[in-house]
C-alpha cells in the first residue's frame, strides 16, 4: 500500500524528529541553507507570476514547487523543525535534548536566513540590472514587479504597525494558520509512499497558506530583505519587530499545538481503549437516544 496508517506515520515523525536533531552541524546548516534557498525562489516566482497575470491566485497555485522540490531533496526548513524536533524530545528518544532541540532551531534558522538572504540578493541585481537602474525607471521591463516586492514588505511591517498590538497579534495568529498548513505538508507527505502521492498532499495546504496570506517566517526571510534592497519604505528594525518575530512565534505555536500535539496525543500516545462493558453501555445510551427521537416525532401524513 502507498497509504500510511497515522499510527504508522507518528512514529516516523518521531523517528524523522531524532535524526534532524542529532545531525552534524555542517549537514544541518547545507540542508536549511537549500531549503531556504528553494522555497525562497519560489516565492519570487510566485510573485512575478501574480504580476504578469494579474491573478493572484496563479501565483498560490504555482508556489508549493519550491517545497515540493526542498522536501524531495531532503532540505531543512524552520517551520518543519517546530514539529519534528519537539516530537522527538517528547517521546524521549536517546539525546533528544531541550538544548538539543534549540541548537538544531538555531543553526535551521541560521541556514534558512541565509539562503532567503543570497536570493533576495540574486534578485535585487537581476531586477535592477545589477543596481544601474531602479524600480522606478519606467524604462526598466521589471519596474511593476520590483514594485510589488517592495509594496509587500512596505503593507506587511507599517501596515501592521498601524494597528498596533492589535497588528502585531494578526501578525502571530497568521504564523500560527500558516505553520498549521506548512508543518501538515510536511506531516502529509509521510502518509505516501510514492512521489506523485507525497507532491499532492504537499501541494493542497501550501497553496491553501499561500493564497490566504498567511506569514511564513522563511519566506519572509527573502520578501523583506528584497524590499530594503529595492528602496522600500521601511527599515530592518521594522521588519523584525512588526512581523519576523510574531512570525516566527506564530509559526512555533502553530505547528506545536495544531499538528505536533494533536497527532502525538491522538496517534503516538493514544488513550485506551474502552472496556468491552463501556462499549455496552454506550449502545445502550444510543438506543435509548434513538426511540426518544422515534417515539418524538410526529407520524406520517401528520
Amino acid at each position: 500500500m502507498t497509504y500510511v496508517k497515522p499510527p504508522e506515520l507518528a512514529t516516523s515523525l518521531v523517528d524523522t524528529g531524532a535524526i534532524k536533531v542529532h545531525m552534524s552541524t555542517r549537514d544541518t546548516l547545507v540542508r536549511a541553507f537549500m531549503g531556504g534557498a528553494l522555497l525562497t525562489l519560489a516565492a519570487a516566482f510566485a510573485v512575478k507570476m501574480t504580476v504578469d497575470t494579474g491573478l493572484p491566485v496563479v501565483g498560490a497555485v504555482l508556489f508549493p514547487i519550491g517545497f515540493v522540490l526542498l522536501y524531495l531533496l531532503g532540505y531543512d526548513l524552520l517551520t518543519g523543525m517546530f514539529v519534528l524536533g519537539p516530537l522527538a524530545w517528547v517521546a524521549r528518544r536517546p539525546g533528544v535534548t531541550a538544548r538539543a532541540v534549540l541548537r538544531n532551531w538555531g543553526l535551521v534558522f541560521s541556514g534558512n536566513f541565509l539562503g532567503a538572504l543570497m536570493v533576495a540578493v540574486l534578485v535585487s541585481v537581476f531586477v535592477t540590472f545589477g543596481f544601474d537602474t531602479t524600480i522606478d525607471d519606467a524604462a526598466n521591463p521589471f519596474a511593476a514587479y520590483g514594485q510589488k516586492l517592495a509594496a509587500i514588505g512596505h503593507e506587511r511591517t507599517l501596515g501592521y504597525e498601524a494597528h498596533g498590538a492589535g497588528g502585531w497579534g494578526a501578525v502571530f495568529v497568521r504564523g500560527m494558520l500558516c505553520n498549521w498548513m506548512v508543518s501538515t505538508a510536511v506531516v502529509g507527505a509521510l502518509l505516501a509512499k510514492d512521489v506523485l502521492g507525497k507532491v499532492v498532499v504537499m501541494w493542497l495546504p501550501i497553496m491553501l497558506f499561500f493564497a490566504m496570506g498567511f506569514e511564513h517566517s522563511v519566506v519572509n526571510m527573502f520578501l523583506f530583505p528584497v524590499g530594503l534592497m529595492l528602496g522600500a519604505d521601511f527599515t530592518w528594525v521594522d521588519y523584525a519587530l512588526w512581523n519576523e518575530i510574531p512570525t516566527v512565534l506564530g509559526n512555533l505555536v502553530g505547528g506545536l499545538l495544531l499538528t505536533g500535539a494533536a497527532i502525538y496525543l491522538t496517534h503516538y500516545k493514544a488513550a485506551p481503549e474502552r472496556t468491552d462493558a463501556g462499549r455496552e453501555d454506550a449502545a445502550d445510551v444510543t438506543r435509548d437516544a434513538v426511540d426518544l427521537r422515534v417515539s418524538a416525532s410526529p407520524t406520517p401524513g401528520a
